[in-house]
């Protein structure tokens, strides 16, 4: 998507060991015009999947889902990175390694927003290792829901994620993919 891809050259801070700083304009400070741009893609590339639900994980996927899920007229589910007082009942369960935060996270879904009849499309702003998205597709699979795609905003296509869910047959639709960066220079696909 060359918009995304212009503003990522334009605003994007690339830092030593493979960091693309964002924050200005996808999650910290949020365009939502360029959201809306990005809602509106996904829903052309997936109009023929029947997605009944969109699936993200906690906390920079949730801005971008919601925008995108205005364009499909569904509901968005998000995956909580900590179990809270208000999630109350039986959820879904997996761990999940963050690139970004060098942890790993016990991501949970109440089995009360999951199930059989779901048609899911996975968002996320970013893609590298794929251990997000691979952790939504687990819960997906202990939900019995369809995952009908990913939508990702940013893909590092020199990074082993996308290449590894795609082998695994998982249709990943990413609005910027960048083959190359270094401070002061980014190379799309």
């Amino acid at each position: 998507m060359r918009e995304l891809e212009e503003r990522i050259r334009r605003d994007g801070i690339v830092e030593d060991g493979d960091v693309l700083k964002v924050d200005s304009f996808l999650n910290h400070q949020m365009d939502v015009e360029l959201f809306a741009a990005m809602g509106r893609e996904w829903a052309r590339l997936f109009a023929e999947e029947g997605v009944n639900k969109i699936l993200t994980i906690e906390a920079s996927g949730i801005g971008i889902a919601c925008v995108a899920a205005q364009q499909f007229g569904v509901p968005v589910v998000f995956a909580k990175k900590s179990r809270t007082k208000n999630i109350a009942g039986d959820v879904y369960r997996v761990e999940v390694p963050s690139f970004t935060h060098g942890g790993v996270s016990d991501v949970i879904v109440s089995k009360r927003f999951l199930g059989p009849a779901d048609r899911l499309l996975l968002i996320d702003d970013f893609l590298a290792n794929g251990a997000a998205l691979e952790g939504l597709l687990e819960l997906a699979r202990q939900a019995g829901a369809l995952v009908v795609g990913a939508g990702v905003a940013v893909e590092k296509a020199f990074q082993p994620g996308g290449d590894r869910l795609r082998a695994k047959g998982l249709r990943v639709e990413s609005l910027a993919r960048i083959q190359s960066m270094s401070p002061g220079h980014i190379e799309f696909c």
